[in-house]
């Protein structure tokens, strides 16, 4: 199992329009890079869901329930989607001030590479994550 973070404008789609969904399919990734780290993904895998924009902050948890496709909704070849479930809401928000304050995130491309909306999480920043909502794995 791998860990993720997909990154989300809320007024596009948030957290609650997944959990009153069940589940969707993670279009609309451009980047070479986001595409990239798309494509490596698996069924299985655990994705932290961030929002954008005016909130800024990691708000809940999702599992990839098909690994990639190719994306029928885009023109480019390159594209592929994921799909996705809701898994829990985090207590507590975390905000990115937080992950900026905190040197264990440092070297991490949330931080290093802000318009990237897919990355990998290492699980010692997954974990570090939880204990900043005040919940464990």
């Amino acid at each position: 199992m791998n860990l993720w973070l997909f990154k989300q404008e809320p007024d596009d789609f948030s957290f609650a329009d997944l959990e009153a969904a069940g589940k969707t399919l993670w279009d609309g990734v451009a980047n070479p890079l986001a595409l990239k780290y798309l494509r490596q993904i698996v069924k299985g895998d655990k994705v932290y869901f961030y929002h954008t924009g005016k909130e800024k902050a990691v708000v809940g948890e999702m599992v990839v329930s098909a690994g990639p496709q190719k994306d029928a909704n885009s023109d480019d070849e390159k594209a592929v989607v994921v799909e996705v479930i809701a898994s829990k809401r985090l207590k507590n928000p975390v905000s990115l001030s937080q992950i900026k304050a905190d040197s264990s995130f440092s070297d991490w491309e949330l931080v290093r590479i802000p318009r990237l909306s897919v990355m990998p999480v290492t699980i010692t920043q997954w974990n570090r994550i939880q204990e900043l909502s005040k919940e464990t794995l």
